[in-house]
């Protein structure tokens, strides 16, 4: 039993050594397809929360998320004829739209399916990228095991949106942007799907710069990685609807970002609707920035630990801004201005 968990422990040491390894090839390898998105200290949050915050701005990455990261780096590293034949994916929206993106910048032919309620929003820009659209009946797990079927059926590369160690990579890319462009900082707030961002930023400050802390946030309607690290391995469990559509849906029952996530993640916090809502008025409010469910979910759960940073360097990553403009002023509405009241 000892020599199993000394192997166990091993395998995860080197696992994390070859994904940084490969974290460290895309940063330079991205170049300069993927944009330096800016990492901006807010004076208003600061003085609002008691916390020296700052805000990476994921949200102006092209196709308005992180996830064009991912998706360049994985085709990028695909042979000529893999690109040839076309590719497979699945997504609830974001990861869908970047290959979209990436595959028609490289002359490559993209399936990409989408869970039955996808964003119609995020559905109809991956359409107008020329992408092939496919509705899969039930949640973004569905999506990616019916995805994953059909490109070995018709013997076609199946991009993942989170389980794939060079997607993961190229996540983790923002983690050494951050790295260059300020240091010191003692926590970073992620918001957490399949969990392929938190794990290739965890990695990176991991290896770069371990103490600072990295907490995962999740929405309490939709927490499938938070449950299964609670859990100690891969759960499935009943989500209810969020507006963080984008951190929605199960884990696949292989997903390596689970074995990293267990490693990186320091704290956990699950927020409401109403404290993601209010956290994307808040943003709105403060810095003029228009973002998704997703980012406000990072955000909201800043908000919520606050207290334990008082006078402390945190980041918030505030990954997509992909929402529709009915959405969202349906979001302001319903949210207090808590800048205003907190001024």
């Amino acid at each position: 039993m000892q020599t199993f968990q000394k192997s166990r422990i091993r395998a995860v040491k080197n696992l994390m050594t070859s994904l940084f390894e490969k974290i460290t090839e895309a940063h330079h390898g991205l170049r300069p397809r993927v944009l330096t998105t800016p990492l901006e200290y807010s004076s208003a949050l600061s003085r609002l929360t008691g916390c020296e915050v700052y805000l990476k701005c994921e949200h102006l990455q092209r196709t308005g998320s992180f996830k064009f990261r991912g998706a360049s780096n994985k085709l990028r590293l695909l042979s000529p004829s893999q690109r040839e034949k076309g590719v497979v994916t699945a997504s609830s929206g974001n990861h869908g739209l970047a290959m979209a993106m990436a595959a028609r910048s490289l002359g490559t032919e993209v399936e990409v399916y989408v869970p039955e309620h996808a964003s119609p929003a995020k559905t109809e820009a991956i359409r107008l990228l020329g992408a092939k659209l496919v509705h899969v009946p039930g949640d973004a797990l569905a999506a990616e095991l019916t995805a994953l079927h059909q490109a070995g059926l018709g013997n076609k590369a199946y991009v993942p949106p989170y389980n794939d160690s060079e997607v993961i990579a190229g996540q983790g890319t923002i983690a050494m942007e951050m790295l260059e462009q300020e240091n010191n900082f003692d926590a970073v707030f992620v918001s957490v799907g399949g969990g392929g961002m938190i794990s290739g930023i965890g990695t990176a400050f991991r290896a770069r710069s371990p103490r600072t802390e990295i907490v995962g946030c999740w929405p309490a309607n939709a927490p499938s990685m938070h449950a299964s690290l609670a859990a100690g391995r891969i759960v499935e469990i009943v989500e209810t609807d969020t507006i963080s559509d984008g951190t929605a849906g199960g884990i696949e029952p292989d997903a390596v970002t689970f074995r990293i996530c267990q490693q990186v993640i320091d704290h956990c916090a699950l927020v409401t609707e109403t404290e993601i809502r209010n956290a994307m008025r808040l943003l709105a409010a403060s810095e003029r920035w228009m973002v998704e469910g997703a980012a406000g979910v990072a955000m909201a759960g800043m908000l919520q630990n606050a207290s334990r940073y008082q006078g402390q360097r945190v980041a918030i990553v505030l990954c997509g801004r992909n929402i529709s403009l009915e959405k969202y002023l349906e979001v302001l509405t319903q949210a207090p201005d808590l800048y205003s009241q907190q001024r």
